[in-house]
């Protein structure tokens, strides 16, 4: 008997769309995502938000995603040595690394200024033991337990001023980037770029708001056809419930542990 039938498995729906603000505008998507389940049943996934005001933002956001996603796809992690907390630490701290170092040989490359692709990134690990997040700048990072807790893993780097943010390029960014591990039974996981902040986000009590959460984890969780998922969730994030309170561009990762 195939007991990995029984055992279960990531199920991952994910959609950038474009802001209602670039589309009047002729503008392209800024944002950006990527992920891959690894052998062993561990998720990577990566959300990245290029800055409005850089002209190759949308490359710096891609640029990064991927590469963060590919240096840790790379090292064949497995769910043992995820159990040891510095492992973990150095894998994100690696890809932070290793895609601020392409954003940086992209801009050499193509004499651009670093700040011309400058963005946002958050890269996550997660098992059903454990997820792990590093990020830096805005977005948020989300995981919900066995017992039903969502926990807000990552809160958004704002700045010190409204629009302000701090970005891959910035001076300091990887010092001074958010990290964390949280050991529990893992059932979901989501990532999210700033345009979803004020819908996913409690500000006032810092916490993640289960309704937005809730029948999206169910969602994904119950996706039978992942072609289907897709376009369901991209007409999600363009429907008016959303464009009504953000005309920013949006990208949602949400990720299930679902028998197969």
């Amino acid at each position: 008997m195939n007991m990995s039938k029984q055992i279960p498995q990531w199920q991952v729906v994910a959609a950038s769309v474009c802001g209602t603000s670039h589309l009047k505008n002729k503008q392209l998507c800024q944002d950006a995502h990527h992920w891959q389940l690894l052998s062993d049943n561990v998720l990577v996934a990566a959300a990245a938000d290029g800055a409005g005001s850089a002209i190759q933002g949308k490359v710096g956001a891609m640029i990064a995603v991927e590469t963060a996603i590919e240096n840790i796809a790379i090292k064949e992690v497995t769910r043992d040595a995820l159990a040891d907390d510095g492992v973990v630490r150095s894998l994100l701290t690696d890809a932070i690394l290793a895609a601020k170092k392409a954003v940086e040989d992209e801009a050499a490359a193509c004499n651009n200024q670093l700040q011309d692709l400058a963005t946002t990134l958050i890269v996550m690990v997660a098992t059903p033991e454990v997820v792990a997040v590093a990020q830096i700048g805005d977005g948020l990072a989300v995981a919900k337990d066995s017992t039903g807790n969502l926990l807000a893993l990552t809160m958004p780097d704002s700045g010190e001023y409204i629009n302000e943010t701090t970005f891959l390029t910035s001076p300091g960014a990887v010092e001074t980037a958010q990290m964390k591990l949280w050991r529990e039974s893992i059932v979901n996981v989501s990532l999210l770029t700033d345009g979803l902040q004020m819908l996913a986000l409690n500000m006032v009590v810092g916490e993640p708001h289960k309704p937005f959460f809730f029948p999206l984890f169910d969602f994904v969780a119950n996706t039978q056809d992942k072609t289907v998922a897709k376009e369901q969730l991209v007409k999600f994030l363009g429907s008016e419930r959303i464009t009504q309170r953000t005309d920013d561009d949006l990208t949602l990762i949400i990720a299930a542990l679902s028998k197969p």
